[in-house]
């Protein structure tokens, strides 16, 4: 359980101002045109409020996946996490809040994006412990099997697959450009240490494609449906591997993440308000 009474920072503290008390809308009042939060931004909580998000009204934001990327990696306090693909910071703030002594890298090749990100660092008080920096996942230079975990939220679709959103942003998050997920796969590998986990949020119609580009590089694969109802088909899974292990792979029972009645079910608010891990080894147990 995350204590949230520490987690409310001033909107004023990152150059930001209230419009109204009760509205999560909040406009810029930097003067600077080239400001990547010029117009305007909402304050979204997370985790119960535990964390909290400046993001864009309009644009990439950040969604479920996110906060359950974050809950399933099994990070301990004093070990190091990169993810590729910050975006504005979420997944690395929900993994550092709930971790504490947690040291997360984050890259982008957007220059706004990790400006909000850095921003939002900022703002939840963890810049410490988070990093942001530019950077593509078709780069594999620098230092390799660095990092003890990998967590990626690859873009959605292939190109050329659907529309791509107007917004850039939104249209880099739910489409490649430039990166294949080949590409992704590549770069969590040849970055994390071995006996290091990769854990992915993806499509579950692509999971067949990172599980191709992971195998004899990456065992011991537990596939986790999100389910989002009792009955429905899983539109979400994630997956997770131990790099340089060759155990077989294993399909768990799966999260049912909203109710019939009740918006979430319990299980699925555990994570989403309380800050609960999704424990993957622990579905894998109850087999």
């Amino acid at each position: 359980m995350i204590d949230r009474s520490q987690f409310y920072p001033t909107l004023r503290s990152v150059g930001l101002v209230c419009v109204g008390l009760e509205s999560t809308k909040i406009m810029d009042v930097s003067e600077n045109a080239a400001d990547p939060l010029g117009g305007e931004v909402t304050v979204d909580d997370f985790l119960g409020g535990a964390v909290r998000l400046i993001q864009p009204q309009k644009g990439y934001r950040v969604s479920m996946d996110t906060v359950m990327l974050a809950a399933s990696v099994p990070a301990q306090s004093g070990e190091t996490v990169l993810e590729g693909g910050i975006g504005t910071g979420g997944a690395a703030i929900c993994l550092a809040r709930r971790i504490n002594g947690v040291t997360v890298m984050g890259i982008d090749s957007q220059d706004d994006m990790l400006a909000i990100a850095r921003r939002n660092t900022v703002f939840n008080g963890l810049d410490d412990r988070i990093t942001c920096d530019k950077g593509c996942v078709t780069d594999l230079s620098g230092p390799q099997s660095q990092y003890d975990h990998v967590m990626l939220n690859p873009p959605y679709l292939p190109a050329g697959k659907a529309l791509r959103p107007p917004s850039k942003s939104k249209g880099l998050a739910h489409m490649e450009k430039g990166a294949t997920l080949k590409d992704w796969m590549r770069f969590a590998v040849h970055k994390v240490k071995n006996k290091g986990t990769i854990t992915v949020i993806i499509r579950a119609d692509r999971m067949d494609e990172v599980i191709a580009h992971l195998f004899r590089r990456v065992g011991d694969m537990l596939v986790m449906p999100l389910w989002p109802r009792e009955g429905v088909p899983a539109k979400r899974v994630i997956i997770q591997g131990t790099k340089g292990m060759q155990g077989p792979a294993c399909i768990l029972p799966g999260l049912v993440l909203h109710g019939e009645v009740d918006r979430y079910t319990p299980e699925a608010k555990k994570i989403l308000w309380d800050g609960a891990a999704l424990d993957l080894k622990a579905f894998a147990c109850k087999r």
